[in-house]
């Protein structure tokens, strides 16, 4: 029996819902979510991902802005830029579009934005928040797939999790927030000895690793949840996840389709982290004028 569709874009489409109405609020209470998109260089596929993510603002009432640079842009530019945003009271969330060029030093860069503006949740403090399990703007890739599993009421707790990539932007987090809810975690990357003896043994497997169709059906347990991070672009042109989808899912028991599954998600949970950036904002403006300050 085929496996369930893990369908991103319904249940991406019912968490902008509530997010617009949570936006409304804040607006009605005179605050306006506001999220500024810096972007460098021309890379096709981060110009798509920036549009997307400005229509998605726009649909959900949070204010939007977006600064972009050349490829040559000198680094001290953007920063500059940053620092500015970092003091604009409009602006609740700072998101740079990754990858940055190579002369670029993206530490630097994501360290240099405000931690409570850090919607990304890339920044140091919020990646140690995470680590103790506090973190307030989880990281929003692997926050969208925890989402997805909470919606399909997928056991968590006490279940073997694997998860194949180490990135500091899905792979890690992702290991962090399965072992804060109870699971058993183990994390492989692409190459990792015997790949296939540690994803066997997943209840749920997470994969994020850039390799197009790299796990097949003989690598997944069956009855296992298969969540597939990945995007390729291939060859003829149509995009493939990480997973062989169409062998996987006569196996599995959850599966995420490519395209359609967790990119949606990534951008729901950067609305999210937005609104909740702004409310935090109007909360302490609450909270100061009670106290007199």
């Amino acid at each position: 029996m085929s496996a369930v569709i893990i369908d991103g874009k319904e249940i991406a489409k019912a968490l902008r819902a509530e997010w617009k109405t949570r936006a409304e609020q804040l607006k009605e209470k005179g605050i306006q979510p506001g999220l500024a998109v810096i972007i460098v260089g021309d890379n096709q596929a981060s110009g798509i991902y920036v549009r997307n993510k400005v229509r998605a603002c726009s649909e959900t009432g949070i204010y939007s802005e977006v600064h972009e640079f050349s490829e040559s842009t000198d680094q001290s530019e953007v920063l500059h830029c940053i620092q500015e945003l970092n003091k604009n009271h409009r602006i609740h969330g700072i998101l740079v579009q990754l990858p940055l060029p190579r002369h670029f030093e993206d530490k630097k860069i994501i360290a240099s934005i405000g931690v409570e503006k850090d919607v990304d949740g890339f920044h140091l403090n919020n990646i140690g928040a995470l680590v103790t399990g506090y973190a307030v703007y989880p990281p929003c890739t692997p926050y969208g797939v925890m989402k997805m599993l909470e919606k399909n009421s997928i056991q968590i707790e006490g279940q073997h999790a694997v998860v194949v990539g180490r990135s500091n932007i899905v792979g890690k987090p992702m290991a962090l927030m399965l072992l804060e809810k109870g699971a058993t975690v183990t994390i492989c990357t692409s190459k990792t000895t015997n790949l296939e003896e540690h994803t066997r043994r997943a209840d749920i497997l997470v994969v994020a690793t850039g390799k197009p169709r790299m796990i097949t059906a003989e690598m997944v347990k069956s009855g296992a949840t298969v969540i597939d991070v990945g995007i390729n672009r291939m060859p003829d042109g149509k995009l493939a996840g990480d997973v062989d989808f169409d062998t996987v899912r006569e196996k599995a028991g959850y599966i995420t389709p490519v395209p359609g599954g967790v990119g949606p998600m990534t951008i729901a949970m950067l609305l999210c982290n937005t609104i909740e950036a702004a409310r935090r904002i109007q909360s302490e403006i609450v909270s100061e004028i009670n106290t007199g300050k």
